[in-house]
């Protein structure tokens, strides 16, 4: 159903977007778009980080005896 929208029909939702909203309501939502974004991505980044801390400490299961030993 939608691969038939084409260039005049996005155009056209545009359109009726801007005039329904106007355009300072769009560029606040386009700005709160943004910071979401921004933080979806700082999130997956802090994740990631998280899970290979995790991943080193599971690597190293020596005993804290055995370390201070060597």
């Amino acid at each position: 159903m939608l691969n038939n929208i084409g260039l005049p029909g996005i155009l056209l939702i545009a359109v009726v977007v801007l005039v329904l909203f106007g355009r300072g309501k769009i560029s606040g939502l386009m700005g709160e778009v943004g910071k979401g974004i921004t933080s979806f991505k700082k999130g997956v980044n802090e994740g990631k980080e998280e899970l290979e801390n995790a991943a080193e400490e599971a690597r190293d299961v020596t005993p804290e005896a055995e370390k201070d030993k060597a």
